[in-house]
């Protein structure tokens, strides 16, 4: 520690208050102590710091008395160095303050010359102490994340370790093989271990790389794709080959799985009848869809592409049902409530729309299957626009039975349905009075409330007399 050459030519003559002031805005918190170290007075740099110590409550009390425990003894060798004018040690004590809580200060003391008193200053530690607590919560949650991050490893690489299938990871740009799991070892064409660095298409047949070629191209495009089947080199035994995109550190990469092909024995497979009938099912004329649970699409048949007018499949996978079925949502709805309960639908009639506008008549039957607690719906769509007689015009002579406008509900807007059963309820009344006058069309008119000429119209309108009946055979 070093003191001013000339303190006295430095400073000049300063008065009790300059020095006050000087002592105040040297430190950020300042105390007078008298005998026994009792508190005479405190100076405080901000308003903050002078209500957190609440000065009131320690003016007139024992310094010693106003710190923590633990502090007490450092508060003893403190006041002995300044007795003793011994070079200054900054000390760390923790004032209790009016709260109750601990104030971090950091002091040392002066004795005045006269040696009545001494003077302590301090220094505000709170805003390193805060920088202290959130660097180690900080630390803290790292670690936390960190321990996460390990056991998320630990397990991933345990699975990816364990699988029973070859697993590789290559990477998307190169094609090269950056890591393989140890079943991989078990194909024919090297060790795992020797894997790493090589092309994937290297470890296929010239014949069956056109077929991985497309199935990595899709994932680049789409970030999806279907399993292909392709035969390693050197092996006799066809595998399918599924692969997975994904992202780390910047970089894409690719999951490649290898699953046996039917025909191993270790390999569980369709019954061959079972086999024939999804073929059939695919090359069906009647449109085949299969969705989840909430009618989004997981599979179709080329039937159904050509009436929804799609060019393939994938553009129809993930779509809701309604983009094609019904004029609204509400067909559907019927059909997946009826199918949740439990119950099969059978010759549901409906519209099918195209996407481009087409619409044909269609009927659904559909059903339910429940496959690892996860439920999916079948529905067969046939279209049956051909052998339904087209819906007669307005103004046609003939009305339609209840039957026939039953079942246009839904297809033709109500206007025109309401009107058509006006058309059947007033041919039926006009049929009953000529019924009940045994064909007296005077008193059928009479009746009905109609003029003759009237009841003559609509009887011509429909198709109850002849048009050249000139409806005096009364």
């Amino acid at each position: 520690m070093t003191s001013f050459t000339d303190a006295r030519d430095s400073l000049g003559a300063l008065d009790a208050d300059a020095a006050a002031a000087l002592i105040s805005a040297a430190a950020d918190v300042t105390l007078i102590l008298g005998e026994g170290g009792v508190i005479r007075d405190i100076a405080a740099g901000s308003d903050d710091l002078d209500r957190a110590l609440a000065r009131e409550a320690l003016i007139g009390r024992a310094w010693a008395d106003t710190v923590a425990e633990d502090s007490r003894p450092k508060i003893g060798e403190i006041l002995a160095d300044a007795a003793a004018n011994a070079p200054p040690r900054w000390r760390h004590v923790n004032q209790i303050g009016g709260a109750g809580a601990p104030l971090p200060l950091l002091v040392h003391a002066r004795r005045l010359p006269g040696g009545a008193r001494t003077v302590v200053f301090g220094r505000d530690l709170r805003p390193i102490a805060d920088l202290q607590q959130r660097l180690v919560e900080a630390q803290a949650s790292l670690e936390r994340d960190y321990s996460r991050l390990r056991q998320a490893e630990t397990r991933y690489r345990l699975l990816f370790q364990t699988a029973a299938e070859p697993v590789l990871i290559a990477d998307a740009a190169s094609g090269r093989i950056i890591e393989a799991n140890p079943a991989a070892a078990g194909l024919p064409v090297r060790p795992a271990r020797r894997l790493i660095g090589t092309p994937l298409l290297e470890l296929f047949d010239p014949a069956s790389r056109p077929g991985i070629e497309t199935l990595l191209a899709a994932l680049r495009i789409t970030g999806r794709a279907d399993a292909v089947v392709g035969r390693l080199a050197g092996q006799a035994q066809d595998s399918i080959v599924s692969a997975t995109l994904f992202r780390q550190d910047g970089a894409t990469l690719l999951l490649v799985r290898f699953a046996q092909t039917p025909g191993d024995e270790t390999t569980v497979t369709l019954p061959r009848q079972k086999s024939k009938l999804l073929t059939l099912i695919d090359a069906s004329p009647d449109g085949f869809v299969v969705t989840d649970g909430d009618g989004r699409v997981l599979a179709a048949n080329a039937a159904f592409l050509e009436m929804t007018q799609l060019a393939a499949e994938e553009q129809a996978r993930g779509e809701t049902l309604d983009r094609w079925l019904g004029r609204s949502r509400v067909d559907l709805d019927v059909l997946l409530a009826t199918l949740r309960g439990g119950a099969p639908v059978r010759l549901f009639a409906t519209t099918l729309r195209g996407a481009f506008a087409a619409t044909r008549e269609v009927e659904i039957s559909a059903a339910a299957v429940v496959n690892s607690g996860s439920q999916a719906f079948g529905f067969t769509i046939r279209d049956v626009g051909p052998r339904r007689a087209p819906p007669p015009q307005a103004d046609a002579a003939a009305t339609r039975s209840v039957e026939q406008l039953t079942e246009l509900i839904g297809r033709v807007p109500l206007k025109e349905l309401v009107r058509e059963a006006t058309d059947v309820i007033e041919r039926l009344c006009i049929e009953a009075a000529l019924e009940l006058t045994n064909d007296n069309r005077a008193s059928a008119a009479e009746m009905l409330g109609l003029s003759r000429q009237s009841l003559y119209v609509k009887l011509r309108r429909y198709g109850l007399i002849g048009p050249d009946d000139g409806g005096e055979g009364d």
